[in-house]
């Protein structure tokens, strides 16, 4: 493992139908999009999972926890903090849990931004295979992001 300060981390916005998953270092303090693995028959590809696990070697798993507005629990919570469970019991890797209310209506707006934006931004339509319209995988990888991105922000 790493030290604190020079870790790696990736981020998950857990989904029955889709998983968008992010990346970062802590030394750098951003995060980026890293892919979004779809689900098989509502469960986890966890194949997909491991090799991206195996691939990066992180230091640390958040898991965006979704609530409803004031706060509480809801079916998709408990579903989240399963997959976070599932994460720590495969892989032996340390989880943290990160509220994630509104991080999908903000990844929209801000692929939807980009992609009608000529200025220079952080991310770039072509990046999201030239769609003029982000899809819902798109969407799901920067919601992922923005989870980690908050995460770090509370907690480097």
């Amino acid at each position: 493992m790493s030290k604190k300060g020079q870790r790696t981390l990736l981020g998950f916005d857990f989904g029955t139908k889709r998983i968008g998953i992010a990346i970062a270092q802590e030394v750098t303090g951003t995060a980026r999009p890293l892919i979004t693995v779809n689900a098989i028959k509502h469960k986890p590809d966890w194949d997909s999972i491991s090799k991206i696990i195996s691939e990066w070697q992180p230091d640390l798993l958040v898991v965006g926890l979704p609530l409803h507005m004031d706060g509480t629990e809801q079916e998709m919570t408990r579903t989240a903090r399963r997959f976070a469970n599932q994460l720590n019991g495969r892989y032996n890797i340390p989880i943290a849990l990160m509220d994630e209310r509104l991080s999908s209506d903000e990844a929209e707006s801000i692929l939807n931004e980009q992609t009608h934006s000529k200025s220079g931004s952080v991310f770039h339509a072509s990046q999201f295979r030239d769609s003029m319209f982000p899809d819902k995988a798109q969407i799901d990888m920067i919601s992922a992001q923005l989870i980690l991105q908050s995460w770090m922000s509370q907690h480097i």
